[in-house]
């Protein structure tokens, strides 16, 4: 067996050998082609005047070189050909300047990455792919949805409501609310800025239910995709949820499992049945994976006995 360099008769040999290889990537394999060959060192591997491995790559670029294929058929592998493919290519590196060669190997193939672990490379980097039509989707501008809230107190004092967020909404920059009920024992006030201003809401929530000792809730969908509801008890968050726990971001994992409702905490506070809530205040990754924002609001707002939930 000796290595040598190809020629334009070899052309026909190393595309048919090309196109028998296993092709794991994401992507469709190349239709390997003589244009692709230009320019590149391409070797093959010979025996008894039949190729049976071939490599090619490029010997000098930015200071490295790049190893971009190395075949060997199946009935001929551990035989040494492909050290030998190797140890040429490396050759010509040198001789061309570069001190380096480097290659790529698919996560799935772990044969292959121990041969050329064995052969002395490293990992240095890793090459990650997402589909493009999804990564557009993604990083692409976002459509902002609608936001809307409502903050649901339980008493059947109407006037302290009244009273109460008249005076608090002042100070966090809102006008004025319009204030419903009860309704089942709750009384539901809307608010401009509550929509549109979450830190806003929390504050007014929290405000209401330390100065009336009730139990308030707030129920909102935000950017027209997420529903959150936050439950407070003498003015403290004792549970809260959001369906898309990362839909604004990141979240450290302990973040994300604080989102998902607490079904014993939310029967005790509404009287809702836990097993209920469990069923309908699901998280997810993806809003596919979700009833529609307004449907999943009004599915909650039913469970825990929420009236008029939602849009002011």
């Amino acid at each position: 067996m000796n290595v040598r360099d190809a020629t334009p008769a070899d052309e026909g040999a190393i595309i048919e050998s090309f196109r028998s290889m296993d092709w794991d990537r994401p992507w469709p394999m190349p239709d390997l082609g003589p244009e692709h060959l230009e320019g590149k060192l391409v070797l093959v591997a010979e025996d008894e005047g039949e190729i049976i491995g071939f490599a090619f790559g490029d010997t000098a670029t930015h200071g490295r070189a790049h190893l971009n294929v190395a075949f060997v058929r199946a009935e001929n592998r551990r035989q040494g050909v492909a050290s030998a493919l190797v140890a040429e290519f490396a050759a010509r590196a040198l001789a061309a300047g570069s001190e380096h060669v480097t290659l790529d190997v698919d996560v799935t193939n772990e044969v292959g990455q121990l041969a050329w672990q064995r052969l002395g490379f490293t990992e240095f980097s890793k090459r990650l792919s997402a589909p493009a039509a999804a990564l557009e989707a993604r990083t692409g501008p976002a459509e902002t949805g609608e936001s809307y809230a409502s903050i649901h107190i339980q008493t059947d004092d109407t006037a302290a409501i009244e009273a109460a967020a008249a005076k608090y909404l002042p100070r966090f920059g809102g006008g004025e609310a319009r204030v419903d009920g009860p309704l089942n024992g709750w009384v539901v006030v809307y608010s401009e800025l509550a929509d549109r201003d979450r830190q806003a809401r929390h504050r007014l929530a929290a405000e209401l239910s330390n100065a009336t000792a009730a139990v308030v809730c707030t129920l909102a969908v935000e950017d027209g995709r997420v529903v959150r509801f936050v439950l407070y008890e003498r003015g403290s968050v004792v549970d809260e949820y959001q369906s898309l726990p990362e839909y604004f971001g990141p979240l450290p994992p302990g973040d994300v499992i604080a989102l998902s409702a607490n079904p014993t905490v939310v029967a005790r506070l509404t009287g809702a049945d836990r097993a209920s809530i469990r069923a309908v205040a699901r998280t997810a990754s993806s809003p596919d994976e979700l009833p529609p924002a307004p449907e999943l609001l009004a599915q909650i707002a039913e469970v825990m006995g929420l009236q008029g939930a939602g849009r002011g």
